[in-house]
Protein backbone atom coordinates (compact mmCIF):
# COMPACT_ATOMS: atom_id res chain seq x y z
CA UNK A 1 0.00 0.00 0.00
CA UNK A 2 2.49 2.56 1.07
CA UNK A 3 4.79 1.92 -2.45
CA UNK A 4 1.39 2.31 -4.47
CA UNK A 5 0.00 5.61 -2.25
CA UNK A 6 3.57 7.00 -3.09
CA UNK A 7 3.53 6.29 -6.98
CA UNK A 8 0.12 7.87 -6.79
CA UNK A 9 1.95 11.00 -5.36
CA UNK A 10 4.52 10.76 -8.08
CA UNK A 11 1.69 10.29 -11.08
CA UNK A 12 -0.23 13.39 -9.46
CA UNK A 13 3.07 15.61 -9.50
CA UNK A 14 3.83 14.45 -13.22
CA UNK A 15 0.80 15.61 -14.29
CA UNK A 16 1.39 18.82 -12.88
CA UNK A 17 4.37 19.29 -14.79
CA UNK A 18 2.87 17.75 -18.12
CA UNK A 19 1.01 20.48 -17.75
CA UNK A 20 3.11 23.23 -17.21
CA UNK A 21 5.54 21.93 -19.94
CA UNK A 22 2.49 22.32 -22.05
CA UNK A 23 2.18 26.33 -21.59
CA UNK A 24 3.98 28.92 -23.34
CA UNK A 25 5.95 31.60 -21.15
CA UNK A 26 3.44 34.57 -21.56
CA UNK A 27 0.31 32.52 -20.58
CA UNK A 28 1.92 32.39 -17.43
CA UNK A 29 0.42 35.95 -16.75
CA UNK A 30 -3.21 34.92 -17.52
CA UNK A 31 -5.35 35.04 -14.63
CA UNK A 32 -9.26 34.65 -14.80
CA UNK A 33 -12.11 37.21 -15.37
CA UNK A 34 -12.72 36.72 -11.96
CA UNK A 35 -9.12 37.99 -10.90
CA UNK A 36 -6.77 36.26 -8.52
CA UNK A 37 -3.42 35.16 -8.88
CA UNK A 38 -1.89 34.39 -12.35
CA UNK A 39 -1.10 31.03 -13.52
CA UNK A 40 2.33 31.36 -12.27
CA UNK A 41 1.11 32.34 -9.05
CA UNK A 42 -0.88 29.33 -9.05
CA UNK A 43 1.75 26.92 -9.76
CA UNK A 44 4.03 28.75 -7.58
CA UNK A 45 1.62 28.43 -4.79
CA UNK A 46 1.33 24.95 -5.44
CA UNK A 47 5.23 24.50 -4.61
CA UNK A 48 4.50 26.88 -1.16
CA UNK A 49 2.21 25.26 0.20
CA UNK A 50 3.88 21.74 -0.20
CA UNK A 51 6.64 23.82 2.13
CA UNK A 52 4.89 24.96 4.52
CA UNK A 53 3.62 21.19 5.32
CA UNK A 54 7.25 20.40 4.85
CA UNK A 55 8.00 23.13 7.64
CA UNK A 56 5.63 21.73 10.13
CA UNK A 57 5.85 17.82 9.28
CA UNK A 58 9.65 17.33 8.04
CA UNK A 59 11.88 20.37 8.32
CA UNK A 60 14.86 18.71 7.57
CA UNK A 61 13.46 18.36 4.19
CA UNK A 62 13.37 22.04 3.68
CA UNK A 63 17.31 22.17 2.26
CA UNK A 64 17.58 23.16 -1.33
CA UNK A 65 13.68 24.68 -1.55
CA UNK A 66 12.79 28.09 -1.65
CA UNK A 67 9.81 29.38 -1.25
CA UNK A 68 8.29 31.70 -4.23
CA UNK A 69 7.80 35.35 -2.82
CA UNK A 70 5.54 37.84 -4.45
CA UNK A 71 5.81 39.41 -7.40
CA UNK A 72 8.81 36.75 -7.86
CA UNK A 73 9.53 36.98 -11.60
CA UNK A 74 8.19 33.29 -12.67
CA UNK A 75 9.40 31.15 -15.80
CA UNK A 76 8.55 27.14 -16.94
CA UNK A 77 11.67 26.10 -16.32
CA UNK A 78 12.04 27.66 -12.30
CA UNK A 79 8.46 26.86 -11.53
CA UNK A 80 9.36 22.99 -12.70
CA UNK A 81 12.98 22.61 -11.61
CA UNK A 82 10.70 23.46 -7.91
CA UNK A 83 7.68 21.63 -8.61
CA UNK A 84 9.91 18.16 -9.27
CA UNK A 85 12.02 19.10 -6.13
CA UNK A 86 9.17 19.60 -3.77
CA UNK A 87 7.10 16.85 -4.95
CA UNK A 88 10.45 14.79 -4.16
CA UNK A 89 10.24 16.20 -0.45
CA UNK A 90 6.41 15.42 -0.44
CA UNK A 91 7.39 12.14 -1.77
CA UNK A 92 9.69 11.70 1.23
CA UNK A 93 6.90 13.28 3.81
CA UNK A 94 4.40 10.72 2.86
CA UNK A 95 6.67 7.76 2.78
CA UNK A 96 7.41 8.40 6.45
CA UNK A 97 3.96 9.36 7.51
CA UNK A 98 2.67 6.12 5.73
CA UNK A 99 5.94 4.33 7.56
CA UNK A 100 4.75 6.12 11.34
CA UNK A 101 0.93 6.18 10.86
CA UNK A 102 0.42 9.84 11.65
CA UNK A 103 1.61 12.74 9.67
CA UNK A 104 2.85 15.76 12.08
CA UNK A 105 0.46 18.65 12.10
CA UNK A 106 -2.51 16.36 10.08
CA UNK A 107 -5.52 14.63 11.11
CA UNK A 108 -6.65 12.05 10.50
CA UNK A 109 -3.99 9.91 9.19
CA UNK A 110 -1.46 9.55 5.96
CA UNK A 111 -4.09 8.31 3.46
CA UNK A 112 -6.41 11.12 4.30
CA UNK A 113 -3.00 13.41 3.95
CA UNK A 114 -2.43 12.42 0.62
CA UNK A 115 -6.24 12.79 -0.73
CA UNK A 116 -5.59 16.88 0.65
CA UNK A 117 -2.41 17.35 -1.15
CA UNK A 118 -4.19 16.00 -4.43
CA UNK A 119 -7.38 17.22 -3.66
CA UNK A 120 -5.94 21.48 -3.05
CA UNK A 121 -3.67 21.10 -5.91
CA UNK A 122 -6.00 19.74 -8.38
CA UNK A 123 -8.36 22.39 -7.50
CA UNK A 124 -5.16 25.05 -8.71
CA UNK A 125 -5.07 23.12 -11.53
CA UNK A 126 -8.69 23.62 -12.52
CA UNK A 127 -8.50 27.16 -11.84
CA UNK A 128 -5.39 27.33 -13.81
CA UNK A 129 -7.38 25.70 -16.97
CA UNK A 130 -10.08 27.75 -16.44
CA UNK A 131 -7.40 30.97 -16.34
CA UNK A 132 -6.13 29.57 -19.59
CA UNK A 133 -9.38 29.31 -21.61
CA UNK A 134 -10.65 32.65 -19.98
CA UNK A 135 -7.91 34.31 -21.04
CA UNK A 136 -7.73 33.24 -25.06
CA UNK A 137 -5.18 30.47 -24.18
CA UNK A 138 -7.23 27.12 -24.05
CA UNK A 139 -4.73 24.14 -23.55
CA UNK A 140 -5.27 21.51 -27.11
CA UNK A 141 -7.04 18.24 -26.36
CA UNK A 142 -4.37 16.27 -26.18
CA UNK A 143 -3.68 17.78 -22.83
CA UNK A 144 -7.45 18.59 -21.90
CA UNK A 145 -7.11 14.53 -21.91
CA UNK A 146 -3.56 13.79 -21.24
CA UNK A 147 -3.96 14.81 -17.08
CA UNK A 148 -6.30 12.25 -16.98
CA UNK A 149 -4.09 9.43 -18.23
CA UNK A 150 -2.82 8.33 -14.62
CA UNK A 151 -2.07 5.23 -16.30
CA UNK A 152 0.86 7.10 -18.70
CA UNK A 153 1.97 9.59 -16.55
Amino acid sequence: MQEEAIETWHIHNRINLYLLASLEEDHLNDMSASRGRTVGEQFAHIHNVRLMWLKVSMPERLESLDKFEKGQALNIDVLSAALEKSGNAVADLLARGLAEGRVKGFKPHPSAFLGYLISHESHHRGQILLSLKQSGHPVDKKIQFGIWEWGVR
